[in-house]
C-alpha cells in the first residue's frame, strides 16, 4: 500500500498562506489491484459520530438556545429568524401532531414545498420520532403538466400526512393525488401544528431513533425513467458530517453563515448544507432567488446584507452572480468580507469562471479565495471525495473523505468509480430490484461516474472527474468522445452563447452540439430586451458569427477528431422537466434529450435548418 501526499503548497501569496481556512492534510492510502485498479482510502480515521441528526438539535437547543438556526424573508420584509431553542419547541410539537395524524416509520411525511422554515420544522419533526422525510421537489407540482412523476412518488410512498406550502399553488398538484385516508396540511396550518402539547410518546419515540432509521427518502431526478426513492438513513446523514468536519475543521471553529437556495429535496441541499448548520450550530439564511433571469436579483439582494462565512452553489449560479460582483466593487468587497470559501459541485464548473471567481476574490482581499469541490451522489449523502487542499483549477473534485472507501476499476479506457462506506445508501425504498442492480459482488455502490488522477505521479493531488461511463461513445473513427469533457470546454469557449450542452456523434464521423442558449448573454451579446422570444433570438447574425468565429478559434486549438467541433444547433424549445430533460437544479441529461430530440440530431448531420457549420 502505497500513502502518498503531503500539504499542497497554496497557489496564492503568503498573505493568502496565513488566511486560509484551515483544512486536513492531503493524504491518502492507495492500493494497486491486480486489473490496473485501484483502491483509495483516507488514511485519518473516521471519528464517532452521533446516532442521529435529532442530537445535534438537541445540544444547541440547550447550549445556544437563542442563536438564530434559520431566516427566512418574504419579497419585500424584513428577515424572520427561528433560534434553536424555538426550533427544538416547535418540532416536538410538530412531531406529536405528526403521530396524532398517523405517521409512522410505513407512512411517511411527505413535503410539497420549496425551502422554508415550516419545510425545515416538518422535516426535523418526522425525523425527531423515526418517520421519514420525504420532500419531493416541487417542479413536479408546479412546472409539471402532467404530474406523473409526482403521482409515481405520492403511490410509492404512501403518506399518511401531505405537507403542501400553499394550498392555492399545489391545488392542481393535490387534484391529480388519491388522498383518500391522507391528512394534508398547508402552511396557514403551521400554528395549529405547533400549539400541540408534545406527549410521552414523542420522548418515546425518540428513544428508538437510531443509526439505521430512515431519516429521508431523496428521489434522484428521474433521468433514466421514473425517480428513484434513496433511503437516507442517521448513520449515512451523521457519518457525512462527521468526515466533512474533519477534512474541513474550520466550520467546527466558529458557527458557519450560510445564503443558500439549493433545494432540500435534493442531496447537495437538504443533506450537505442543511445538516452542515444544523451539526455545527450555524445560522442559514433561505435565499428566495435562483440562478435565472428575474430571480438572481433575489439572491444579490440577500447577499448585499448577509455576508456568508461559505458560499455554495452549483456552476450556473455562479454564471449569473459572478456578472453582478464585477460590476459592483461595494458589492464584491461585502461578498468576501467573512468568506472562508466558495464552492461548487453538481456539474463541472468552466475554468474561465473559475478564473473570474479568484480574481474577483483577490480585488477585494488581495489573495485568491480558497475554491473548493466534491463528488458524490445522493446515494453517499453526498460527501464521499472531497477537496480540502488548495487546487488550481476547476475539475479536480478531491480525495476520499474518512470512513469512504473508493474503488477505481477498468471500464472500456476509463476508471469507474464504486463506493463503500457509512455514508452508503442501504438501497431504494420499495425496489428491492433496483437496489441489487446498484450494488457489485464486493458490495460497493455502482456509481456509473468515471474518475482519473490529476497527477499520475501523485495522488495526494486529488482525482479529476471523467464523466458518466455510460455517455461516453466512439466515433465512426474509433476515437472515443468524453462527454463531460468537451461539454465543460465548450461552454468554456463560448460561455455569453452557451450555457450547456448536448454533446452528439456516436456512430457518425463528426461530433456536434444541440447548445442549450445563454438567454442573458446573449441578450447582452447582440443588445436585445430579455423577453426576446428564443426563436427570434437565436438566428441573429451578430451572434451566428460571434458562435462562430470563437469555436473555430476552439478548434484550432482542439485538432483531434475527439476533441474539435463539426456542427451546431441552437435550440429553441426549452429543456422539458416531466421527459426528464433537465433537473430543478439545472443540470442538463444528455441522454433523455438525444433520445427525445432523435429528429434534431437528424436535422444536425444533414446540414438542414438552423445548422451552424465550424470550419
Amino acid at each position: 500500500m502505497l500513502r502518498c501526499g503531503t500539504w499542497p503548497p497554496s497557489p496564492a501569496s503568503d498573505m493568502a498562506k496565513r488566511t486560509l481556512p484551515e483544512f486536513a492534510k492531503a493524504l491518502v492510502d492507495v492500493e494497486t489491484l491486480p486489473d490496473g485498479g485501484f483502491v483509495l482510502r483516507s488514511p485519518m480515521a473516521l471519528e464517532p459520530y452521533a446516532e442521529h441528526i435529532c442530537t445535534w438539535l438537541l445540544d444547541w437547543a440547550k447550549n445556544e438556545p437563542r442563536r438564530t438556526f434559520l431566516a427566512e424573508r418574504p419579497d419585500d420584509g424584513d428577515w424572520h429568524r427561528v433560534s434553536y431553542g424555538e426550533t427544538l419547541d416547535s418540532v416536538r410539537s410538530i412531531a406529536q401532531s405528526l403521530l396524532d395524524r398517523g405517521a409512522t416509520a410505513a407512512r411517511p411525511v411527505m413535503l410539497l414545498s420549496e425551502n422554508s422554515i415550516a419545510n425545515a420544522l416538518l422535516q426535523l419533526a418526522a425525523m425527531f420520532v423515526g418517520v421519514p422525510a420525504v420532500p419531493v421537489s416541487p417542479a413536479y407540482s408546479l412546472m409539471s403538466q402532467d404530474f406523473g412523476k409526482l403521482k409515481y412518488v405520492f403511490d410509492l410512498v404512501k403518506p399518511a400526512v401531505v405537507y403542501a406550502a400553499s394550498g392555492e399553488a399545489f391545488a392542481s398538484a393535490l387534484a391529480a393525488l388519491d388522498l383518500d385516508g391522507v391528512d394534508v396540511v398547508t402552511a396557514t396550518d403551521l400554528d395549529e401544528l405547533t400549539g400541540v402539547t408534545a406527549t410521552q410518546a414523542v420522548d418515546d419515540a425518540l428513544s428508538k431513533v437510531g443509526p439505521d432509521t430512515v431519516a429521508r427518502i431523496l428521489f434522484t431526478s428521474g433521468s433514466t425513467g421514473m425517480p428513484k426513492g434513496v433511503i437516507n438513513t442517521h448513520r449515512m446523514l451523521c457519518s457525512n458530517q462527521q468526515a466533512l468536519a474533519q477534512v474541513w475543521p474550520f466550520i467546527t471553529r466558529r458557527p458557519p453563515v450560510l445564503v443558500d437556495w439549493l433545494p432540500w429535496n435534493h442531496t447537495f441541499g437538504g443533506n450537505h448544507n442543511l445538516n452542515l448548520i444544523l451539526r455545527n450550530g450555524g445560522t442559514l439564511y433561505i435565499d428566495g432567488g435562483k440562478p435565472a433571469p428575474g430571480m438572481v436579483e433575489t439572491t444579490v439582494r440577500n447577499l448585499r446584507e448577509i455576508a456568508p462565512t461559505l458560499y455554495f452553489n452549483v456552476p450556473r449560479g455562479y454564471q449569473v452572480l459572478v456578472p453582478f460582483l464585477e460590476r459592483d466593487a461595494e458589492f464584491r468587497d461585502h461578498f468576501f468580507s467573512n468568506l472562508d470559501l466558495i464552492f461548487y459541485a453538481a456539474a463541472a464548473l468552466p475554468q474561465d469562471l473559475w478564473q473570474r471567481i479568484e480574481a474577483l476574490s483577490e480585488a477585494a482581499l488581495g489573495y485568491k479565495i480558497a475554491m473548493m469541490s466534491a463528488w458524490g451522489l445522493t446515494e453517499s449523502a453526498p460527501l464521499a471525495v472531497g477537496t480540502h487542499f488548495p487546487i488550481e483549477r476547476a475539475g479536480i473534485v478531491g480525495l476520499p473523505v474518512p470512513g469512504t472507501e473508493l474503488r477505481m476499476l477498468p471500464n472500456d479506457g476509463k476508471l469507474e468509480l464504486r463506493l463503500s462506506g457509512p455514508n452508503i445508501t442501504p438501497g431504494y425504498y420499495k425496489r428491492d430490484d433496483l437496489t441489487r442492480e446498484a450494488f457489485d459482488d464486493m458490495g460497493f455502490l455502482i456509481t456509473g461516474d468515471a474518475g482519473k488522477f490529476a497527477d499520475p505521479d501523485d495522488p495526494s493531488k486529488g482525482i479529476v472527474f471523467d464523466g458518466r461511463v455510460a455517455e461516453d461513445f466512439k466515433l465512426l473513427t474509433g476515437s472515443w468522445v468524453s462527454t463531460g469533457t468537451l461539454r465543460t470546454a465548450a461552454v468554456s469557449a463560448c460561455p455569453e452563447v452557451i450555457q450547456d450542452a448536448i454533446v452528439t456523434g456516436h456512430d457518425r464521423d463528426e461530433i456536434g452540439l444541440l447548445i442549450v442558449p445563454n438567454v442573458a448573454g446573449i441578450c447582452e451579446l447582440c443588445s436585445n430586451a430579455p423577453d426576446t422570444a428564443l426563436p427570434e433570438l437565436v438566428v441573429q447574425a451578430t451572434l451566428l458569427a460571434h458562435l462562430r468565429t470563437t469555436l473555430v478559434e476552439y478548434n484550432a486549438a482542439n485538432p483531434a477528431s475527439s476533441r474539435s467541433i463539426s456542427r451546431v444547433m441552437l435550440l429553441t424549445e426549452p429543456l422539458n422537466i416531466d421527459a426528464g430533460e433537465i433537473t430543478d437544479k439545472g443540470y442538463v441529461n444528455q441522454r433523455a434529450v438525444l433520445e427525445r430530440r432523435q429528429s434534431l440530431v437528424e436535422q444536425l448531420y444533414s446540414d438542414g435548418d438552423g445548422v451552424i457549420l465550424i470550419a
